[in-house]
């Protein structure tokens, strides 16, 4: 073998090694922090007593896992037994009389866990679309515009900062007044939650779309002039494309806030989801209380991170710019 092979091979067997390393630590090193978290949850579970007993820990928060993951089972259970009581009485009923007029009616099915959860998502996208949908058009004439930039921003400053706990009983206070109807399409807790959560999360992508727009390339801003492009032909071909990095950074760090600010609404307005689900717990006062918040704890965390994992996909796949994706 001669002296060029043995260095190609070794070459080649150093990257294989460096490529099996690599993957290696990718999968050890959170195993070993997840390892490590649990090991330290547990240890300081047992130092901490409470009214209701020892703090709970992993073990204890699987297990009520398995008691919502079963609460959720036997209400679909009991759903779907009354949906076959009502079709066989009204197979008795048509037998005897085929021109009956049939009732239906709706299953009065109690929210479980997963009900509240798929409730979380709801009002949260809701109030994230309602503020992407002002922010973005906001920003983009803010970023273009200095004058208007200068007039807005004292404003944005002002209310940037406001607390929910704030906004929350000033909102209430306007969707009763504001709100009222016999037939309403959505319940007033949804309502003040949705405005509640695009208040608090229109901010960041407001800002960051504005920052994008103002830093298109020179160059890009001498070619739309050349080409004489209108405005709006303007911002779709050369504003959007430039303000998609820091966009997608605004429209994270939105999402994010609107899923903090959810929970607190949830809690405060009572509306159906996860922050209600973790007041009613805290009210029930049970021995399983504490562990069944735990569990709710983990799961917001939990869904928030794939919240921002999917904005991060759709991110990478709208960017002409590969690079400019931050992971």
């Amino acid at each position: 073998m001669n002296p060029a092979t043995i260095v190609k091979h070794k070459l080649s067997w150093d990257l294989e090694r460096f490529q099996i390393g690599k993957i290696i630590r990718a999968v050890t090193l959170p195993i070993v922090g997840l390892v490590l978290f649990l090991g330290v949850w547990h240890w300081g579970a047992q130092q901490v007593d409470t009214s209701l007993g020892t703090f709970p820990g992993p073990q204890d928060v699987y297990e009520q896992w398995n008691n919502l993951v079963d609460e959720h089972q036997a209400e679909n259970l009991r759903a779907a037994a009354f949906y076959e009581r009502q079709d066989a009485r009204h197979e008795r009923q048509l037998a005897q009389d085929p021109n009956t007029e049939l009732r239906f009616r709706e299953y009065n099915r109690r929210p479980t866990f997963f009900d509240q959860i798929w409730t979380s998502l709801g009002t949260v996208m809701t109030g994230f679309f309602l503020a992407t949908a002002i922010a973005i058009p906001l920003g983009i004439v803010i970023g273009l515009s200095n004058t208007t930039y200068r007039a807005l921003n004292p404003i944005i400053q002002i209310f940037k900062p406001v607390s929910p706990l704030a906004w929350l009983p000033l909102v209430t206070m306007v969707v009763s007044a504001v709100y009222v109807t016999d037939d309403p399409l959505f319940a007033k807790s949804f309502v003040t939650s949705v405005i509640t959560v695009a208040l608090c999360s229109i901010w960041p992508t407001m800002i960051n779309t504005a920052v994008g727009t103002a830093s298109v390339n020179s160059d890009l801003l001498n070619v739309s002039r050349v080409l004489r492009l209108n405005w709006l032909s303007h911002v779709k071909t050369i504003v959007l494309p430039s303000a998609i990095p820091m966009m997608f950074t605004g429209l994270r760090l939105s999402l994010g806030i609107a899923w903090m600010v959810l929970i607190a609404a949830e809690m405060l307005a009572q509306n159906p989801g996860l922050g209600k689900f973790v007041w009613d717990e805290f009210q029930n006062g049970s021995s399983d209380s504490l562990g069944r918040i735990c569990m709710a704890v983990l799961m917001i965390g939990f869904i928030g991170f794939l919240l921002d994992r999917a904005l991060l996909f759709l991110q990478s796949w709208v960017n002409w710019d590969k690079s400019a994706v931050v992971r």
